[in-house]
């Protein structure tokens, strides 16, 4: 029995690694094709609300109480604000004219980013380790940026410009959900989000006069990419993150920072044939590695909420 336990437990740990390593690796695949024919805030909002509602009911399922303070109301709208409404829907629309896996690339970088802010907004020490990643963060994104592959394609600095926006909305979101009064429960405090910031993006999305569709008017290869952005890009890769934070160390949770953009790329060249160049695998790896080094001295853990 107890052989049987520890395997079964071993096996959960390993398919929840399979999914923040792979399924949220592959969001930006899903994001991409789905961006192609739906409205960029209009997918957003579709994806997150009906997530919200499955995870509403799977919390209900648990027995855990949905109920919340008008404080924690307010905060989960700020924080879904930063995290979806404006670091998710932005990045979809960005993603009509930056490739997935370049997108991913760039977004690994969002560490660098919130030690950056950390260091402005709450005075906090940079270790030497820390230092040595943010250099070599710099230039692992000067390298991905400055190639002329890149900057020719008509839209894709804009896209770069707003990617980088979004990466500066979740870095202020990871450090104010870390000192903010929001649910205990992560079931409750990522539904809120998600739901909150899922009717900003409504909002949004009608105040740009994006046409609204209903699924059975979308072609197949954009319905399994909704379905597989709501089902397992939200709920199944977001509870297996919060099931390995009570499992293992943040430290390796956080690995996931690394092959994201890995899969991401990956996917994007084999699936929709988007150019990989040797500049880019070595901005990738020394980026990584700056990544690495800032991710071992950092001590709040991951947030999952922009994927």
């Amino acid at each position: 029995m107890i052989s049987m336990s520890i395997s079964r437990k071993t096996l959960l740990i390993l398919l929840s690694f399979f999914a923040i390593y792979v399924i949220w690796g592959s969001t930006y695949l899903l994001n991409k094709i789905a961006v192609t024919e739906l409205p960029p805030f209009f997918l957003a909002s579709i994806r997150f609300i009906v997530a919200s509602v499955f995870i509403f009911i799977i919390a209900k399922a648990l027995g855990i109480s949905i109920k919340i303070t008008l404080r924690q109301f307010k905060n989960t709208c700020i924080a879904g604000f930063l995290f979806l409404t404006f670091g998710n829907g932005v990045v979809v629309w960005a993603l009509r004219y930056v490739d997935s896996g370049f997108a991913a690339l760039q977004i690994s970088a969002q560490p660098l980013v919130v030690l950056i802010l950390m260091r402005i907004l709450q005075g906090k020490k940079i270790s030497l380790m820390s230092y040595i990643g943010v250099i070599l963060g710099f230039i692992g994104i000067f390298l991905l940026v400055s190639q002329k592959e890149v900057i020719s394609q008509e839209g894709q600095v804009i896209g770069m410009l707003t990617i980088f926006l979004c990466m500066i909305s979740w870095a202020y979101a990871s450090i104010f959900v870390g000192k903010a009064d929001l649910p205990k429960n992560h079931f409750v405090n990522t539904a809120y989000q998600m739901f909150t910031g899922s009717i900003m993006l409504a909002i949004i999305s009608l105040c740009l006069n994006e046409s609204w569709s209903l699924p059975s008017s979308w072609t197949k290869d954009v319905q399994w990419s909704m379905l597989g952005l709501i089902l397992f890009g939200g709920v199944i890769a977001f509870t297996a993150f919060n099931y390995l934070l009570k499992e293992v160390s943040p430290e390796k949770v956080a690995t996931s920072t690394y092959v994201n953009p890995i899969i991401a790329l990956i996917l994007g060249w084999w699936v929709l044939n988007e150019q990989i160049t040797m500049q880019s695998i070595i901005a990738a790896i020394i980026l990584l590695t700056g990544v690495y080094f800032i991710n071992s001295k950092r001590q709040f853990k991951p947030r999952g909420y922009g994927r």
